[in-house]
Formats: structure tokens, sequence, C-alpha cells
């Protein structure tokens, strides 16, 4: 088994290897204090996962209870959140008890926020089971849920205790689903490793799996260990999500999957940043040919000034601007500050 330390304001690890979800009990049994424990999942996941990992809690004596969510971006909501909170006040939840993220990036991230709020805090632990969750969002403490005008908006930053992943999981993954999923680990080569790069362009994918989340989650660490509250180097993870997030409030969250519209993002700034001298020559190339590889897009129909006015929108935009974020060659990025007229030229270049 594969292990990765993440020393930010707390220390945890991530553990990853194939066939680990059934002894989930017996790792978090050895991190956590408390025995009671609130699983929160959605329908999909609830029905392939949830008795195991209930089972493996009762195996080592922890007393769970399940709350369940319908499945897909559009539950990441506030009803959802107070949701979770009345059914953890109704189950009589104190500040020692602690959440188990089962799931996807929503769940992830729904639970993960009402962890950091419940009671101003409680413990959680981390199982995802998608690519995206096991190579990203899981890793990092940044937790949020979306309001009418964008997405994240509402949230806060709390570490996990202990990630799990089990690679196995995968495995029941759609392949358009673990498509959208390989978007965010082709974000981390381009934004630091070319040898993941080289790895993902060159090697079949699914046989490699435990060795590219390892190299996921090792990047992905780093980072937040050097930059936890985004507040600089972290921002080179949001490569290709500006205009990603842009995608995703154009359909409403419902007509492009989240890792589609970053593979967009990410294409669409390439190769910008190519024709303004920004990038090295035939970067771009590079990067279609894998995204294209993983099964994703690399351009969409939305009209360029409408994403513009919802990219506006994003955490990105500040007083002084926009924070945009640049390859200038595969495993090299910086984050470029731009006023919004220079957004507006960038883009319509």
């Amino acid at each position: 088994m594969e292990k990765v330390t993440v020393n930010a304001s707390t220390s945890y690890d991530i553990l990853i290897d194939k066939g680990i979800l059934d002894n989930a009990g017996d790792y978090i049994s050895a991190v956590m204090k408390s025995k009671k424990a609130c699983v929160v999942t959605d329908d999909n996941v609830d029905r392939i996962y949830g008795e195991r990992v209930m089972k493996s809690l009762e195996n080592v004596g922890i007393s769970a209870k399940k709350y369940v969510f319908p499945h897909g971006e559009a539950s990441k909501n506030h009803t959802t959140l107070i949701g979770i909170y009345e059914f953890l006040a109704e189950n009589n939840f104190t500040r020692s008890d602690f959440i188990i993220a089962l799931g996807g990036g929503v769940v992830g991230d729904t639970a993960g926020y009402a962890a950091a709020t419940f009671m101003r805090g409680i413990d959680f632990v981390q199982i995802p089971t998608t690519v995206v969750s096991q190579s990203d969002s899981s890793v990092g403490g940044k937790t949020a849920v979306n309001i009418n005008a964008g997405k994240n908006l509402v949230g806060a930053f709390h570490q996990p205790k202990l990630v799990i992943c089990d690679t196995d999981t995968l495995k029941t993954l759609t392949p358009e689903f673990f498509s959208d999923g390989m978007a965010e680990v082709i974000k981390h080569g381009m934004i630091k490793s070319p040898e993941l790069f080289e790895i993902l362009s060159t090697k079949d994918i699914s046989e490699n799996m435990v060795d590219i989340m390892k190299r996921n989650v090792s990047i992905k660490g780093k980072v937040v260990e050097a930059d936890e509250r985004e507040k600089g180097e972290r921002m080179l993870l949001n490569f290709g999500h500006t205009l990603a997030h842009a995608l995703e409030k154009y359909y409403n969250y419902t007509g492009i999957a989240h890792g589609h519209a970053v593979a967009v993002g990410m294409s669409v700034f390439t190769h910008i940043a190519e024709r303004k001298g920004m990038c090295k020559a035939g970067v771009a190339d590079k990067l279609d040919k894998l995204l294209v590889k993983c099964g994703l897009p690399i351009t969409d129909k939305a009209p360029l000034e409408e994403l513009y006015t919802l990219s506006l929108r994003d955490k990105k935009h500040l007083s002084s601007g926009m924070n945009i974020v640049i390859c200038s060659d595969i495993g090299k990025s910086e984050v470029v500050k731009m006023s919004v007229e220079e957004y507006k030229n960038f883009l319509e270049s």
C-alpha cells in the first residue's frame, strides 16, 4: 500500500492501493478516537459501496449512521447541507464525533463543508470513489457548496483526518465518468510534472492507476503544504478552471461535466498562450492529444462573450483584476495577474 503524508495545518495520511475499501474501518479506527460516525454519500455510491463501508465500521466497533442524498452537481447546495445538519442534530452527534465522506467530489465537498461548520467544526474522513476525488478534491481541505451566482462560492478550508483511496472503486465508473476525472490528473502533469504527463501519454492508464494516483496526491499535497489558503502557489491548481466554472454555470451545472469543462479550459487557454508567445510552441498540441486519448473535449460551442461575463463571477476575480494560470511548458506554470480589460483581450485573441 502506498502512503502519502500531507503536512498542512494538521498532518494526515493518504492511503492508496487496490482492494482496501473493506478494511476502511481498521484504518479509520487507528486515527479517530470517537466511536460514532456519520457516513455521508449519494444514492449511486451507496448502492455499490454503502453497506461494505458500514460493515467495516461495525467490525471495529464504530457506530455509524448513514445520510444519502441524490447524486449530481445539482445536489451540491444549501438544501443538502441543511439536511446533513438536521440529520446530525437529530441523531445527537457531538463535537467529538466525525463525518465520513464516501463518494466523489460533490459528496466530499458538501460533507466536508458540513464537517467544517457543524458545531463550528468536527473531524471528517475522505473515502473518494472517483478519479477526480482521488486525484484532487479529497486532498487539501477545500470544502464548499454552490449558490445561484456560481460554483464553490460558499465554503471553508477544513483538512480531513485521513484519506482512503481504493483504486478498485474506479472500475465501476462509466467510461465517460472515468474520462471526466482524468482532466484533473492531466492538470497536475501540466502544472508540475512532465514525468506524470509522459506516463499518461505513453502508458496504459488503467494498469498504472496506483502509481498515477500516488503521483497526483504527492503533487497536490506539496502545493497545499506550501500554500494551504490559496494565496499564492495553490492558485496553480486552478489551471483550466476559470473558463471551466463559467462553462458549468452557462450549462446550469447539468449540461457539461466538471472535468470536460476543465479540459476545454486548459486547451483554450494554452492555445491562446501559445499564440501570444506565453507558452512554448507545440505544448497545446501535446495537451490536446492527451485530452483526446482520455476521451475529453478540447472545444465547446458556448459563446465566448457569455463565458467572459460568467468568469468574472469566479473566485479568481479580485478587485484588482483576474488571476490566470498559464503553463509556459509541460510541468511549468505560473499565475498571471491581468486587469479585467487585459483578461478580455486575452480571451478575444
